[in-house]
């Protein structure tokens, strides 16, 4: 506000009189009369004249200047408009207002540049009326507007007037840029009209609020609207003055303390006690004793000296101290050394885990190549298996046989990438990520790193954390490792870094290609009484305070455990099923009550109750279409029966037993098969369009699925559609093809050891499988009867007897009608 008022060298004479020009008496010595019709229009920016206000104006467009030129030599009169925007060009009809202020030029000054200032004095206020001319300046007809003001004695008038002298008062008083003269002019102001005048031309508006002001012809609107407009800038001058305060404030309490933390530390220094700066020197000396690089050691120290320049009492003072401290605690350039005696690894793989001879043997071929290369550049070891059979512990053991130390990072659930690759130091609450947390933790650049359950990792909106691990698995890229927190490359390629997954589905593809996927397919039968006499039993014993003496268990007790008990690849609900008999000894002993210390089968069904599952066993070949088939299952291998049987009918085919998509697949091949090749297996081919076919298998509220039981259901229907016995205690796996070849299937393993348990003697597979049982210990198929076969005749001629069931099924058709015309 009074940005306007014009206090300087281009008037002579003293600030009263420019006050006795600025009087609204001036404009009585202009008469209406002696303004012309028709005015030479000067157009001006950025402000709004009003009549009575005088304001230095420089005119340098060129029609401007032959206007004021012209004028000066003249009667001085001329029409002043404001622009609509504003350029520097010589603006249009359209870009200007319609509404002005008659003024008269009180003095022409020319400056060096070729531009004009002129000083003029605001009269009248008029209206266009028409455009008489555009050169060599805008010439108009014009007609004079009238303001109505209250008398000078009407109450209203009179408060109204004194409300904008006050808030005049009010924006002087805040606004110290404002020179002290413009209160001397508010107080010889005593006309509403002018005093309105005056403060609109000053008022800190845009141009549209102005020349609203000026266009309404109502003074006492007109006056209203203006103390509106002021009331606002007094709200913002307030504002501003409040945060003003505020800023100096805080800039004193800085000073302040800045000065009593100099006192305090100078006192410290006296008494010897240890301040923020003894701490940071502690740091830096600590520093001096670590194995790290030039790098990270200018880092650290110039950390250290930002610390020494940060008030102890700001924020950011913890967030650079913790900074320094983890790079104080990391690792850098610390390992610990590695044993390569791989007998000795060996012997501690053989007595922490039972079985598992092949995943033993890549463990002792990848230490191995360790040892002989000295290099961490390998694959990036990912042991694939079911729940609990061992994948983690096998990673403990790893690192005990290295003599390295061990940390374990759980993925389950991670789906943050910076819970990975950590968070930058700007934000709040930051921390580096798991990896670099873990590194710390274990205190050694070359720890033996398990990233357990990494089938288990989420993506999301925050970021794919699978993505930010592949630089950590890769040999090539580890080496310069870069947490957001940390700032500094870290070398994770002496790390040995070991993962487990339950699934292979689920893991990010580009990380599964950097890992060696070593297949954990779980303990059979056998091995789970070793491991349990090995391992469980004793750990149980010892964990529930009983002595090797107190409870013994026997072969059958173990084993009814396992079948009737448990029904899982590994041995995590075995050791809680030992553990509950366990602790009902430790209870029995502790309240001096008798109990048995051999624990046999009936022990175990009296202590548990009755048996969770039930064990399928072969049911005999006394009715067509029954077959034995094998099946893995993530807990084992298994038996199972399809059974097929005929109705008459129109040729429907009825699936049942929650079959998936695989099997049904496999029953649509056989029939397909059997039709195709009908007359070689001597069946009636009218049986397929007069008879229903229902195949069936049992347990239909466990869902089945897999490409395993081709071979199965054909054998099921040549028996139903042929009526043939099948052979006894038979039992096989396979898939088939439409022309008849059998295709090689997996979890061979469980499958023989499924069918040795339920007393199977005789086995079918494909000639493909022959490597699976190679690989099998020998203990585990004596008594069985392999037969290796490539097409579906071998099965057929295998498992179907030349005689038939008894009361076997008789075909009957209907007989053809001949129709004769």
């Amino acid at each position: 506000m009074f940005k306007n008022i014009y206090f300087g060298d281009l008037v002579q004479g003293d600030t009263e009189e420019l006050i006795q020009i600025m009087n609204p008496e001036e404009e009585s010595k202009i008469k209406e009369d002696d303004i012309p019709d028709e005015l030479g229009i000067l157009p001006i920016r950025n402000t709004v004249l009003f009549p009575g206000v005088v304001i230095p104006i420089t005119v340098g467009r060129e029609k401007s200047v032959k206007l004021v030129k012209k004028a000066y030599k003249g009667n001085r009169i001329i029409g002043v408009v404001a622009q609509k925007n504003g350029s520097t060009e010589d603006p249009s009809l359209k870009d200007i207002y319609k509404v002005g202020t008659v003024a008269k030029i009180i003095k022409m000054l020319s400056q060096p540049d070729g531009n004009i200032t002129i000083i003029i004095q605001g009269k009248t206020r008029f209206e266009v009326d028409e455009i008489l001319a555009e050169d060599p300046f805008i010439t108009a007809k014009v007609k004079l507007l009238k303001s109505v003001f209250p008398p000078k004695k009407n109450k209203e008038g009179k408060a109204l007037m004194q409300s904008l002298k006050d808030s005049a008062a009010k924006i002087l008083k805040l606004n110290p840029e404002i020179p002290q003269e413009a209160q001397m002019a508010l107080d010889n102001i005593h006309d509403l009209g002018f005093l309105t005048h005056f403060l609109a031309s000053n008022l800190n508006a845009d141009v549209p609020n102005k020349q609203k002001l000026l266009e309404t012809n109502d003074g006492f609107e007109r006056a209203t609207l203006l103390l509106e407009l002021m009331l606002k800038e007094i709200q913002l001058l307030e504002l501003k003055y409040d945060i003003q305060k505020k800023v100096h404030t805080d800039i004193d309490q800085q000073q302040r303390d800045y000065y009593l933390r100099q006192q305090i530390k100078v006192m410290q220094d006296e008494l010897g006690n240890e301040g923020p700066d003894r701490e940071v020197e502690e740091l830096r000396r600590k520093g001096l004793k670590k194995k790290w690089s030039d790098e990270v050691h200018q880092h650290f120290n110039k950390e250290l000296d930002k610390i020494l320049r940060m008030n102890p009492q700001a924020a950011e003072y913890p967030v650079a101290m913790n900074y320094a401290e983890l790079l104080l605690e990391l690792p850098w350039e610390e390992f610990t050394e590695d044993n390569f005696d791989l007998k000795r690894a060996r012997k501690i793989l053989d007595k922490d885990h039972f079985g598992m001879e092949k995943v033993k043997e890549r463990i002792i071929e990848y230490l191995a190549v360790l040892k002989l290369k000295n290099d961490m550049k390998g694959p990036i070891l990912c042991l694939y298996g079911p729940p609990g059979v061992g994948k983690t512990s096998l990673g403990r053991s790893i690192a005990k046989a290295l003599k390295r130390n061990y940390v374990r990072m759980s993925l389950g659930g991670v789906h943050d990438e910076a819970e990975i690759r950590g968070h930058r130091k700007t934000y709040v609450g930051a921390l580096p990520g798991k990896i670099i947390q873990n590194i710390k933790k274990a205190k050694s650049s070359n720890p033996v790193f398990i990233l357990d359950e990494i089938d288990k990792v989420n993506s999301n909106f925050r970021g794919d954390p699978a993505s930010a691990l592949l630089e950590v698995l890769d040999p090539e890229q580890n080496h310069e490792f870069k947490d957001n927190y940390l700032e500094l490359d870290y070398d994770l390629s002496k790390v040995l870094f070991i993962a487990t997954a339950n699934s292979l589905d689920t893991i990010h593809p580009a990380l599964r290609d950097r890992m060696e996927i070593i297949e954990i397919t779980g303990y059979t039968l056998e091995e789970k009484s070793e491991i349990a006499k090995k391992h469980l039993i004793p750990k149980q014993k010892k964990e529930h305070g009983l002595k090797a003496d107190d409870l013994k268990f026997q072969k059958s007790g173990i084993t009814k455990l396992i079948d009737g008990y448990t029904r899982e690849s590994g041995v995590r609900n075995l050791e809680r099923k030992i553990g509950a008999v366990v602790r009902n000894a430790a209870k029995s002993l502790a309240m001096d009550q008798e109990f048995s210390k051999s624990i046999t089968d009936k022990e175990v069904v009296e202590i548990l109750g009755a048996e969770i599952f039930d064990k399928e066993l072969y049911q005999g070949n006394d009715v067509a279409g029954v077959v034995t088939g094998l099946a893995w299952t993530q807990v084992g291998g298994e038996i199972l029966f399809i059974e097929s049987s005929l109705s008459k009918g129109k040729g429907k085919l009825t699936l049942s037993g929650q079959l998936g998509d695989v099997m049904k697949e496999s029953a649509m091949a056989a029939i397909s098969y059997l039709r195709a090749n009908a007359e070689h297996y001597l069946i009636d081919y009218r049986v397929f369009d007069h008879y229903d076919l229902h195949v069936h298998v049992p347990a239909g509220a466990v869902p089945k699925d897999g490409p395993s039981a081709g071979i199965t259901m054909l054998t099921s229907l040549a028996s139903i559609y042929t009526q043939r016995k099948i052979k006894s205690k038979l039992a096989m796996t396979g898939e088939i093809t439409l022309r008849g070849k059998v295709l090689p299937v997996g979890g061979i393993k469980e499958k023989i050891l499924a069918a040795r348990r339920a007393g199977i003697k005789e086995i079918i597979l494909s000639a493909r499988n022959r490597r699976d049982i190679d690989e099998i210990d020998t203990k585990y198929i004596k008594g069985l009867k392999i037969n290796y076969v490539q097409d579906v005749d071998e099965v057929l001629e295998i498992a179907l007897l030349k005689e038939k069931v008894k009361k076997p099924m008789q075909f009957t058709f209907p007989e053809k009608v001949n129709i004769v015309n």
